[in-house]
């Protein structure tokens, strides 16, 4: 007698955080995805150096929460495991699609209309760079800018295929020079790998381990009109 998994659909809420522009309309959008064991509105706080004038920053909740440490009972997101992970997949990409349109929605119900459409830009961070990487192959969202901080494109990601919408996004690779989950070589190769894909995209390094730096966040980002 064998045991044969299955899926069924529900609906669920799902959890995210926003810094809200400080004027309106949103002129930039900003989807902020965290790593393995973060939390969306903690992760959140290391963009409040670039929340200024028009720009709105969004950052999605993972829907996985575990026990980073059973004796502090401190809780940690994650966006997928090993397990069961192509289900995952597909239930993030959604996700992120519909939370996309309800921001565009609910940032359109709150101006006058007539305005330009905002620029969307897409950050993730370690795990989320993968996250990111799957939207931008998988989804329907549209991403004008992609930043991947701290990870590679997905190994099995095939570029071929996806390799269009990876540099459709304006694709930019951040990595600090004391990065403990990079050295030269794999820095060398993921950048050897898009290159043979014909994948575009700019490079920029700190003198920083595995973390978010503030000053090249800020560089990356620029002014934002003023609305």
């Amino acid at each position: 007698m064998s045991v044969e998994p299955r899926h069924i659909t529900i609906e669920r809420r799902v959890r995210f955080a926003v810094l809200e522009p400080q004027v309106r309309p949103a002129t930039e959008i900003w989807f902020a995805l965290h790593g393995y064991h973060q939390l969306a509105h903690r992760f959140l706080r290391h963009f409040q150096p670039i929340q200024r004038g028009a720009r709105c920053i969004v950052a999605p909740e993972g829907l996985h929460r575990h026990y980073i440490d059973h004796e502090s009972r401190k809780v940690g997101a994650s966006w997928m495991t090993s397990e069961d992970r192509l289900t995952d997949i597909e239930d993030y990409v959604g996700y992120l699609d519909r939370l996309h349109a309800h921001v565009l929605a609910e940032e359109s119900r709150q101006t006058s209309g007539g305005s330009a459409p905002p620029r969307i830009v897409g950050l993730g961070f370690s795990q989320g760079v993968h996250t990111l990487c799957r939207w931008l192959a998988f989804g329907r969202a549209r991403i004008d800018r992609a930043i991947l901080w701290g990870a590679t494109v997905p190994p099995d990601l095939d570029l071929s295929e996806h390799g269009h919408a990876l540099s459709a996004a304006d694709l930019h690779l951040v990595v600090g020079d004391e990065d403990e989950y990079f050295d030269r070589a794999a820095i060398e190769a993921h950048e050897a790998r898009l290159r043979a894909a014909g994948v575009g995209f700019t490079a920029h390094t700190y003198p920083a381990g595995h973390r978010l730096d503030a000053g090249t966040l800020r560089r990356l980002a620029g002014p934002t009109e003023p609305g």
